[in-house]
């Protein structure tokens, strides 16, 4: 990250737009961090359904199954609720909309929407492999397909599917083990992509360091501040303090958890950190693979603090501000079960401006007011993504201490966990 910093400074200072001199070092470190989060997010796909399908036949041997499913769930509401009553609470002591330096011609509302509806729409698979595809046209007037996949689909083709052969008996064996070789097989191609984290970490925080710069969060400083207070009172006073509660050291938590939070923060993409995410949880804290594999996977596309919770919460007290538009205690609490419901329906579309889209339409609030934030998102996305990435780890965690299934000596550092085939321990 040190080095990241150092060149982005440096292609920065240089200049890192077309034609100017550093404009080869920021496109290098460019496509050095894409590439990277291009491989972790090709595994993702196979890597979801055969964890969801093995962690299917697995969940047998672990007892109250049931009961880890709802208290997973509780869990994430519960912590989603802390998150946005922090939220709120900055929104109305800090008060950034008010007085604002961004320019009122900066409104504009988002092309990219969320709806109650998603939720539904996701639900249902739109094929065997959960893709999508979509066309776009460049400035160049040249058309564009790109293909993306949605998880939370891809997680209910798993869970039917895992269903499935447990019931079709002698046949259904054959495929499970068929599964898990195919399992092992993406494990070890994983641990070949873990070990570039360093690389990748280089490009993707040097880019955006050279690309997106600090010059704008001036105009929106009360704002981003925050922000990073609601997130950092809940990455470092919620979750430390929710652990120590259940008898779990914090620093352990964190120093097993920090490849994953610190992949989070620099690539800005919790699809992309799952494959690392759901590792550390399972070989760094503990939790049994069975579990991990479900909670872990569902958690990357409903369980998000940052982007759900203190991002739209803080965002549309902001915009209501701006607009001089009066809340009421009702408006309040339309916040909050936006918050902890709303996620989930827009789970797999991209990123947090959905969810502010979605808040705001609620709320009957500008959706122009989106666009007075744009210009910072990907500087506050990096935050986000880390805190989001955390309560992803944080919860099986939790989970799992309640229900009696964490190996203590892991979590502790005492012992080592099974690792994925040919892999070695992931450390910070």
């Amino acid at each position: 990250m040190v080095l990241g910093l150092g060149l982005g400074l440096l292609a920065r200072r240089l200049g890192a737009e077309t034609g100017e001199p550093g404009y080869a070092l920021a496109e290098t470190l460019r496509q050095v961090g894409a590439i990277f989060v291009q491989l972790l997010r090709a595994l993702v796909p196979p890597l979801v359904f055969t964890a969801i399908v093995a962690s299917i036949a697995n969940l047998r041997e672990l007892q109250n199954a049931a009961g880890l499913v709802w208290r997973t769930l509780l869990w994430f509401a519960i912590t989603a609720l802390i998150a946005v009553l922090i939220g709120i609470t900055l929104g109305l002591v800090l008060q950034p909309g008010v007085g604002a330096g961004v320019a009122a011609s900066a409104a504009k509302a988002s092309s990219t929407q969320g709806a109650w509806t998603d939720f539904i729409n996701q639900l249902v698979p739109a094929n065997f492999l959960g893709l999508s595809a979509s066309t776009s046209i460049n400035d160049a007037g040249v058309a564009r397909t790109s293909i993306s996949f949605n998880v939370l689909q891809i997680v209910v083709i798993a869970l039917a599917i895992g269903a499935a052969a447990l019931k079709a008996g002698e046949a259904g064996r054959t495929f499970l083990a068929f599964n898990a070789s195919a399992l092992a097989v993406i494990r070890k191609v994983l641990w070949w992509i873990i070990r570039l984290t360093p690389i990748g970490t280089v490009g993707l925080f040097g880019y955006a360091v050279a690309h997106y710069g600090w010059e704008t969060l001036g105009q929106l400083g009360r704002f981003t501040v925050a922000i990073y207070i609601g997130l950092g009172l809940v990455l470092l006073v919620v979750y430390p303090t929710l652990l120590a509660a259940h008898r779990l050291n914090p620093i352990r938590f964190f120093r097993a958890a920090w490849p994953a939070i610190q992949l989070g923060f620099v690539s800005r993409s919790s699809v992309g950190t799952l494959p690392v995410t759901e590792t550390v949880t399972e070989t760094g804290l503990g939790v049994p693979r069975a579990y991990a594999a479900f909670a872990v996977p569902l958690g990357s596309t409903t369980k998000m603090d940052g982007c759900a919770a203190i991002y739209p919460a803080i965002s549309a007290i902001f915009v209501a501000q701006f607009f001089h538009v009066p809340l009421e205690l009702t408006d309040y609490l339309l916040i909050v079960f936006v918050s902890v419901i709303g996620s989930a329906a827009t789970a797999g579309l991209t990123g947090a401006t959905v969810m502010l889209t979605l808040t705001l339409s609620t709320l009957g609030l500008p959706l122009e007011g989106v666009g007075l934030l744009l210009a910072i998102d990907p500087i506050l996305d990096m935050g986000r993504t880390a805190v989001n990435v955390a309560g992803q780890a944080l919860v099986p965690t939790l989970v799992a201490k309640q229900q009696g299934i964490l190996d203590q000596a892991v979590y502790d550092g005492e012992a080592a966990a099974p690792e994925p085939e040919g892999a070695a321990p992931v450390s910070a």
